[in-house]
């Protein structure tokens, strides 16, 4: 008996089979190159670089905006609008109520100089403090004969504020056109109408006296015990003073050394009652050979008094 084949019989190949073409069989496809191309691999070097991408993330933006801005800004009329808002907006800002300054307040100056300070500062109030020039309004106040020192600013409330520091007149110098108030430093502080106002004030007179005030200051105050006889002290040919005093008196002082010389006819004048005699002046500026000058009453009673002491 014939032993059957437990296999399935082979299926004839299709190739094989009447009536049927043959497959067309596809070539085998070739595997992808992993690697980049030239262009994308200088690309990713470029990203790798810092600056390469700040310029693409920043530079690029920018420079649209840019190019944009100055295509829009090419036309007038765009130009034109632009400024008027920004007009409109600064106008707006700038008189909104916290920023204006309604009044000025003046401190430390007399009647007289805050009449001259709002004389040479014309402002019309109420005005918004960005128009103020501060540093200009200082210097202009600064320039006024009595003003030492000035500081101005514009306060919450809306009041511009000026503190004053006045120049404080130690001395009266006589001149041809009057007297005038001078400081320490020998500073025009002003006109004195009236002499009889400032008694209290010392007196010096001559041409460049108000060049060395503070040495005439020292010398009134080395006076002593002749201040009250002293009229005043007087600059003679611009070098050097003379203390005038009362009784027609003089003390002719040197051009170097004028309070050392003073201070000597102080002592004579301590010790032996120099100055309460007829004398015309005591000259001083041969500091190795002081004179003294008589008056010619004085003289003549010494002449005859000399004469009569050899008639006996």
């Amino acid at each position: 008996m014939q032993q059957m084949s437990t296999y399935p019989e082979m299926e004839p190949p299709i190739e094989q089979i009447p009536g049927l073409a043959a497959p067309r069989r596809e070539a085998p496809r070739a595997k992808a190159d992993p690697a980049p191309s030239r262009w994308a691999y200088r690309f990713q070097r470029l990203m790798l670089t810092p600056i390469f991408r700040l310029l693409l993330k920043v530079g690029l933006p920018m420079g649209a905006a840019f190019a944009g801005g100055m295509l829009y800004f090419s036309d007038q009329d765009n130009r034109d609008a632009l400024r008027l808002w920004v007009v409109e907006i600064k106008n707006e800002i700038q008189t909104r109520p916290e920023f204006m300054v309604n009044l000025m307040r003046i401190d430390g100056a007399a009647q007289s100089v805050s009449e001259d300070i709002r004389e040479i500062l014309p402002i019309d109030f109420p005005v918004s403090s960005f128009d103020l020039n501060l540093d200009d309004m200082r210097r202009t106040i600064a320039e006024l004969p009595a003003v030492k020192d000035v500081t101005l600013r514009v306060t919450p409330k809306g009041v511009l504020q000026v503190n004053v520091t006045e120049r404080v007149p130690v001395i009266l110098w006589r001149t041809r056109d009057g007297l005038a108030l001078l400081d320490e430093h020998g500073n025009y502080v002003g006109q004195a109408e009236k002499g009889a106002d400032h008694l209290r004030l010392p007196l010096i007179v001559g041409d460049g006296a108000d060049m060395a005030v503070p040495e005439a200051l020292q010398l009134i105050a080395a006076l002593g015990p002749l201040a009250p006889r002293t009229h005043g002290i007087v600059r003679m040919g611009e070098r050097r003073w003379d203390v005038v005093l009362d009784r027609g008196q003089r003390i002719l002082l040197p051009e170097t050394g004028a309070v050392q010389a003073l201070e000597r006819v102080i002592v004579l004048h301590q010790a032996q009652y120099v100055m309460d005699r007829d004398l015309a002046h005591v000259d001083m500026r041969l500091g190795q050979r002081p004179t003294i000058r008589m008056n010619e009453a004085a003289v003549d009673h010494w002449w005859r008094k000399i004469k009569s002491g050899f008639g006996d």
